[in-house]
């Protein structure tokens, strides 16, 4: 070939086209062939595409919108001077493992529900149907769907069932809180029987004691050290008094029965009636003594007047002290000094006082050992009675505690099976649902299309196949 030849240029579509159809022309055989056997399921389609259109019963939908709350509720109940109870309920979509809206699609479709809503709905309960259910995703919707032959009927179903539903989550909580009850009852009377227990104890303790409170015991602790300050005091106004009648005793010079004696003279008015004029005698005697000689008559009768005024007066004193007669002459000075006499009243006073004050101390003593011998056992009382009051004061707490729970509990009914509101009222149908003639001829279509191109290769099968294996 020459190389400088021209270049044909390639032919044109039509021209290949013309070629194909010129040498690849089936035969007419194939044509029948093929028709015969496309037209058989195109037929059979469309044939129960128009008996469908034609003989299925009308079907209308009622439709029924429920919603759940997601928030949970909590509450708190104080009780003055017993504790606190709280009562927390979880949202129902807390968890990732329970859905609450698919606990209750499956209590939609249960058979409990849909028999009881056939007896409302005054059906059969085998030719109820079931609805239809769908969970909106993302959302705590319920979507339900009722058919039924009639616009009315499909709404009145679906009025049953959302009736027998809720009835059944009321039967389902009123047994949760039956249960509940049952158990909370059990747990209570299991904590009152501690608390009695508890108080028993405690009043048994106190009743073989006799501590019935630790404020008791703290009065008694006080009381001890009342004792000891008044020992305290005590043993300084002993001191005291002490020291004053040493005083006295040193500033008179006479003994204590000495005084006492002085005293008694004093007191004695007859005493010092015969001393007063013993005095008198005395002093009338010493006056004319003075201007009148010893051997006088007026000297011998004043003499003899002192004589037996003295010796009636030592009489006198000595039945009064029981001393001798010639000793009660010497208390006359005792007795005759108003100053003396107050000094020895003081002495005898002082006296008095101190001894007083050393019984009373004896006494403290006394006291104080014997409640220092019982200190001990009172602390073992006091602190074994702490522990029972304790312990009575921890099971009223609970027990308390738990009434309040309990009654915190029961104020939420919709802690296990949340609430449910609905959110569209069983609806009623305005057109039907199905038959439905579009859907039915595009299904139709599509279904003639898929044949036709499933022929469509089959009839091309060997131009493919050489054009994708050409050496074969």
């Amino acid at each position: 070939m020459n190389a400088h030849a021209e270049v044909l240029p390639p032919p044109r579509r039509l021209v290949r086209l013309w070629h194909v159809a010129r040498d690849g022309l089936p035969s007419v055989g194939r044509y029948r062939r093929y028709i015969t056997a496309m037209s058989i399921p195109l037929g059979a389609i469309w044939l129960v595409t128009i008996a469908y259109l034609a003989l299925a019963p009308n079907r209308y939908d009622s439709r029924m919108s429920l919603i759940l709350p997601g928030s949970g509720q909590g509450s708190t109940l104080n009780l003055e001077s017993i504790g606190q109870a709280s009562g927390n309920a979880s949202s129902p979509f807390s968890s990732s493992t329970l859905s609450p809206t698919e606990n209750y699609k499956r209590l939609l479709l249960s058979d409990p529900v849909l028999r009881a809503a056939a007896q409302r709905a005054g059906e059969d309960e085998a030719a109820f149907p079931q609805p239809s259910i769908k969970l909106i995703d993302q959302t705590n919707l319920i979507e339900v769907t009722m058919p039924a032959g009639t616009p009315q009927l499909a709404q009145k179903r679906m009025g049953a069932l959302r009736a027998a539903f809720l009835e059944a989550l009321d039967n389902l909580r009123q047994d949760e809180a039956r249960a509940r009850e049952e158990s909370d009852a059990e747990h209570i009377a299991d904590l009152q029987r501690k608390v009695e227990g508890a108080q028993r104890a405690l009043l048994d303790f106190q009743g073989k004691t006799g501590l019935v409170s630790l404020d008791q015991f703290a009065s008694r602790i006080s009381a001890l050290d009342d004792l000891r300050s008044k020992e305290r005091d005590r043993r300084v106004q002993l001191s005291e008094n002490s020291a004053s009648e040493a005083s006295l005793a040193r500033s008179l010079g006479v003994s204590l029965p000495q005084a006492r004696q002085a005293m008694v003279l004093k007191a004695d008015p007859v005493f010092q009636e015969l001393l007063t004029r013993y005095a008198r005698s005395t002093g009338d005697e010493t006056q004319q003594g003075a201007t009148l000689g010893t051997a006088h008559g007026k000297m011998e009768q004043l003499t003899a007047e002192g004589d037996d005024l003295r010796e009636a007066m030592a009489r006198r004193g000595s039945t009064l002290t029981g001393l001798p007669t010639a000793k009660v002459i010497a208390f006359a000075d005792l007795s005759v000094s108003e100053g003396r006499a107050r000094l020895m009243e003081s002495y005898v006073l002082r006296d008095s006082d101190r001894n007083g004050s050393a019984a009373a101390l004896a006494e403290i003593r006394r006291q104080i050992g014997q409640e220092q011998g019982t200190s001990r056992t009172l602390v073992k009382d006091a602190s074994k009675l702490a522990d029972l009051v304790r312990d009575v004061r921890v099971t009223e707490a609970v027990f308390s505690s738990a009434l309040a729970r309990l009654d915190t509990n029961k104020a939420d009914p919709f802690a296990s099976y949340p609430l449910v509101q609905t959110l569209e009222a069983p609806s009623l149908p305005r057109a039907k649902a199905a038959p439905s003639p579009l859907i039915a001829l595009a299904g139709a279509m599509a279904a003639s299309i898929l044949i036709i191109f499933g022929f469509l290769l089959l009839w091309l099968r060997q131009p493919i196949i050489r054009k994708l294996l050409p050496n074969a």
